[in-house]
């Protein structure tokens, strides 16, 4: 087997005729067809049925599938390593969530620097974590950063990439603080329970797939009246103001805390993981490891 014939053969999967892959591919469709069989004869078996308004994969043909994709996928790891060697500086592709980029990004990058001072690292802050994932599910990130919980990823409630097996290292934890205004009424009270928030305004992102709003679910339940904020920002701001509680990362809020401009309730509060998400085939590319290496500390 040839990579061009498993690139062909994907082609034909992809678009269902010979003609649409030769579209795609920028080939002709006799070079289509007799590439298909060439694989088919090198095989000794065949691949497709082939039907009147297209072609449908045998057996045969749905297991080659699985390994044509690993194999094209194994061989794009092997060009970018081996132009990635041939650079003078060699990069990986790190994403974040915004609020993770502005915190404790930085903090990685200087470890890394003094690890790896000929790794370059290009990164990627985003508000949304399904772009974020499905970024690193097709190749197009090498490893991000994600709040989440539990034991296993998604465990905060969030959905991953169908189809898709992505590894994760858990890096540090991140604690949240329930804060709200300094004179706020509970400000003063030596321990809260839930139900004790009956009647509050929580502030929350206008996603409802933030990390921060979805630990607020499980720890305000239905009984607090949700206000769409808008970022970690506007939610602190607001919430210095008196405009409503916010369940906000501990790093966040800290300072404005010890200074008195804001006041953490005595409420039990979660915490979350810091994850290194990363898919399985970038396990093994240097620049990926050096990563893991200085993200674990």
């Amino acid at each position: 087997m040839e990579l061009r014939q498993l690139r062909t053969f994907e082609a034909v999967v992809g678009t269902g005729s010979v003609t649409e892959a030769a579209v795609r591919l920028g080939l002709a469709p006799s070079s289509v067809s007799q590439a298909v069989r060439t694989l088919e004869q090198s095989l000794g078996v065949e691949l497709f049925e082939r039907l009147p308004r297209g072609m449908r994969l045998t057996p045969a043909g749905e297991r080659l599938l699985v390994w044509s994709r690993r194999l094209l996928e194994q061989a794009e790891q092997a060009r970018r390593e081996v132009v990635d060697a041939g650079r003078q500086r060699t990069a990986v592709r790190l994403g974040a969530l915004e609020s993770i980029a502005a915190a404790i990004v930085p903090g990685i990058l200087e470890r890394l620097a003094a690890r790896r001072p000929e790794l370059a690292v290009d990164v990627t802050s985003q508000a949304d974590r399904s772009a974020l994932l499905a970024s690193v599910a097709a190749g197009e990130l090498d490893a991000a950063l994600v709040l989440d919980a539990g034991d296993s990823l998604g465990g905060l409630g969030f959905p991953l990439p169908s189809g898709t097996d992505l590894e994760f290292l858990d890096l540090e934890p991140v604690p949240l603080m329930l804060v709200a205004a300094p004179g706020h009424r509970h400000a003063t009270a030596d321990r809260l329970a839930p139900a004790d928030l009956r009647g509050e305004r929580l502030l929350v992102n206008v996603s409802s797939a933030c990390s921060f709003a979805l630990a607020a679910d499980r720890l305000c339940g239905p009984g607090v009246e949700r206000v769409h904020a808008g970022s970690v920002a506007v939610m602190r701001a607001w919430a210095r103001r008196g405009m409503g509680i916010a369940l906000l990362p501990s790093f966040a809020v800290a300072d404005e805390v010890a200074s008195g401009a804001l006041a953490a309730l005595p409420l039990r509060t979660p915490t979350l993981h810091l994850r290194l998400i990363w898919p399985p085939s970038r396990a093994t590319h240097p620049p990926t490891r050096a990563l893991l290496y200085a993200a674990s500390g």
